[in-house]
């Protein structure tokens, strides 16, 4: 019988040690290492096959083949569909919709041929009760309840479904390993099994992976070097919609985001989604501004609030949601030094409406002119949309497609637009129908309240 044996295992990036130690010698992360009882191997000598080595001119490529998911959202952050043999790993928190959207998909994309729906976690009677709420047609939709990586790789190899959905590989085991399952070293290992039954079968597979505290996939971050395309589901079952985001995809561009609404039959596309996040915008209200980020190709409005109040303690209080504390703490210095905005007895908080993080640095001066706006009890003009950099000196810096964000704002029945003037010289006015306000620095922020 093979000797049983412990080792470390890192649960960030999977590095192993025969014996625990508080700071991971690989990525020095601090109580990340977990003891496995794996199974040890007897010594085989080197072998002696050799693999085939192909010159690149002879490879034979047909173009790369993408099947549509029947979801415009998804399709967007994927890159224009699923391409084949793609391993896919989307995460998410409980409750955001991952089983749903994936079920969903399953309908949509089970006309061009079967779908094998691998669960380990609800029984067939729990998956075709939410199909059934769906409104989802389940004749091609084949359900098998299993949790041993071999049998369902295995099953895939001999039922040639086009689409696979795994849900979730924290559920699944693979019997040469003796850790249990949802452990480091069978996540990793399952999640390499079913890459390799990908690639060799040229079979589309979507995995789901459960979200630690930290927000990060539960397991060793090498599993998501190891996937084509790695999506997070961000949003909770307090808020109605989602935003579905590609950390990482081999087939297309990382920057695309989509929206879903969560509905009773299920999630909807937005198709609209800067009305969607105004909607319920209160006017003439102090600290209150519009700005505008590009997530992808899609330029999406939102407001920023600010709320600057008299502070009861010693130190003044900073509170920052879905904007960066750091940069909270920078702009208000700024603010005080170049333009004599003094909050250092104030309590500042920031508030972005909708729940959405944005981390782009042209939404600095829409922040800013939030904050003025708080500080001086002055509303900002409900017609007023800002974007721009702001740096140390004071000076607000030229942003990156400016002409998409001015022609979204229009659309949308913004009839101002404050910009770095930088930005403005570089436009043709006669383009537009919305007064544009160029500003060259953060004193010129009284501009947009005359």
């Amino acid at each position: 019988m093979a000797k049983l044996k412990s080792i470390y295992v890192c649960t960030e990036c999977g590095a192993t040690a025969g014996k625990w130690v508080g700071k991971c010698p690989s990525c020095s992360e601090w109580n990340t290492l977990i003891e496995e009882i794996v199974e040890a191997k007897p010594d085989k000598s080197a072998s002696s096959k050799r693999a085939d080595i192909v010159p690149l001119d002879k490879v034979e490529f047909d173009g790369e083949i993408r099947h549509s998911t029947g979801i415009k959202e998804l399709d967007r952050v994927l890159g224009g569909g699923v391409v084949a043999g793609s391993a896919v790993l989307i995460g998410g928190e409980p409750g955001a919709g991952k089983s749903t959207l994936l079920l969903q998909m399953c309908g949509h994309m089970s006309a061009r041929g079967p779908i094998m729906y691998v669960s380990g976690e609800e029984s067939a009677n729990q998956i075709k009760l939410r199909a059934d709420r769906l409104g989802i047609d389940s004749g091609d939709i084949n359900i098998v309840i299993e949790t041993e990586i071999e049998t369902v790789i295995n099953t895939a190899k001999t039922a040639r479904p086009s689409l696979v959905v795994i849900d979730s590989i924290q559920t699944m085991s693979c019997s040469e390993i003796a850790s249990a399952q949802g452990s480091v070293t069978q996540v990793r290992e399952c999640t390499a099994l079913l890459m390799r039954m990908a690639k060799d079968e040229g079979i589309p597979v979507f995995i789901v992976g459960h979200v630690n505290k930290d927000g990060a996939i539960a397991g060793p971050k090498i599993i998501e070097h190891i996937v084509d395309t790695v999506l997070y589901f961000e949003g909770d079952a307090y808020l109605a919609y989602r935003i579905l985001r590609a950390a990482k995809n081999r087939f297309g561009s990382t920057n695309e985001i989509g929206i879903f609404s969560m509905t009773e039959s299920g999630l909807v596309c937005v198709d609209n989604p800067s009305a969607m996040l105004l909607d319920g915008r209160v006017a003439s209200v102090p600290g209150s501004c519009v700005t505008c980020v590009v997530e992808g190709t899609r330029p999406l409005l939102s407001e920023i609030q600010s709320l600057a109040a008299k502070t009861g303690f010693g130190t003044p209080r900073r509170t920052a949601s879905g904007f960066d504390y750091n940069r909270t703490n920078l702009l208000l210095a700024v603010l005080e030094k170049r333009a004599g905005y003094f909050f250092s007895n104030l309590d500042v908080y920031i508030n972005v409406v909708g729940g959405i993080q944005m981390s782009e640095p042209a939404v600095d001066l829409a922040a800013a002119v939030s904050l003025v706006s708080a500080v001086t009890d002055k509303p900002v003009p409900e017609n007023l949309i800002a974007f721009g950099e702001i740096g140390l000196g004071g000076e607000i810096r030229s942003v990156a497609n400016a002409e998409e964000r001015i022609i979204e704002a229009q659309r949308l029945g913004f009839e101002r637009c404050a910009l770095p003037i930088s930005n403005l010289k570089k436009l043709n006015r006669s383009k537009y129908s919305i007064k544009l306000i160029g500003l060259s620095g953060v004193k010129d922020i009284a501009k947009v309240f005359s």
